[in-house]
């Protein structure tokens, strides 16, 4: 059975809270090792849990999701129950709100996945891990951004250009922004990948902003 708790608290209030955001770290392809709070990939995703949960207080719920092991593990999709179960308690505490997902490499691929349920209104992908198409998942109502930096060598840029490339041709609101320099664990260019994820999930409540910065296919 899945634990549905399995979510850092977001210790925010209830009372006009419009979205709930899911925070989705990355991880590997083949591990079965348990994922722990402390390993890199969460450590990684806290300061944007941190950031979003600031900028959107009283109005979103931002909670980070944790898996039971670090892999993906082939057709496994080991991280798939657990951030479903995630997706499904955020439903349950919020009907009726709208879901934000934002992903990190593995995270990204888990975004596009969950993103066929129509409660989600939005994908942040954060240099996906978008392996096999992962994008196509994705529902037709959803939007979608992608950050990828161009010196990223552990996830693809052109494979998440292509991605957003066929959202686009496919009629869904895409947009992407290439980082000049951007490596794969965010640890450069700061502000630019925090300032465009809060403006991000910031034009998804309140939709006359734009989705980001600086986009291009």
């Amino acid at each position: 059975m899945v634990d549905t708790r399995n979510c850092t608290d977001d210790r925010q209030g209830a009372t006009g809270i419009t979205a709930v955001v899911l925070v989705l770290p990355g991880g590997t392809d083949f591990s079965y090792q348990p994922f722990r709070r402390t390993q890199g990939s969460a450590l990684r995703m806290y300061p944007f849990t941190w950031s979003l949960r600031a900028a959107t207080v009283g109005r979103a719920v931002v909670r980070q999701v944790e898996y039971r092991v670090y892999g993906w593990n082939g057709g496994q999709a080991s991280p798939l129950p657990y951030a479903r179960a995630a997706l499904d308690r955020a439903k349950a505490d919020h009907p009726g709100a709208d879901v934000i997902l934002v992903g990190h490499s593995m995270g990204g691929r888990v975004a596009a996945h969950l993103a066929a349920d129509p409660a989600v209104s939005g994908v942040l992908a954060l240099a996906p891990w978008w392996q096999f198409a992962d994008w196509r998942h994705i529902h037709d109502e959803a939007r979608v951004h992608a950050i990828h930096g161009t010196a990223d060598t552990r996830t693809y840029a052109h494979r998440t250009q292509r991605g957003i490339a066929e959202l686009q041709e496919r009629g869904v609101a895409a947009s992407y922004t290439a980082i000049s320099g951007g490596g794969h664990a965010m640890l450069d260019h700061v502000g630019q990948w925090h300032g465009d994820a809060i403006r991000f999930v910031r034009s998804l409540l309140s939709p006359d902003t734009a989705p980001g910065r600086a986009s291009e296919r």
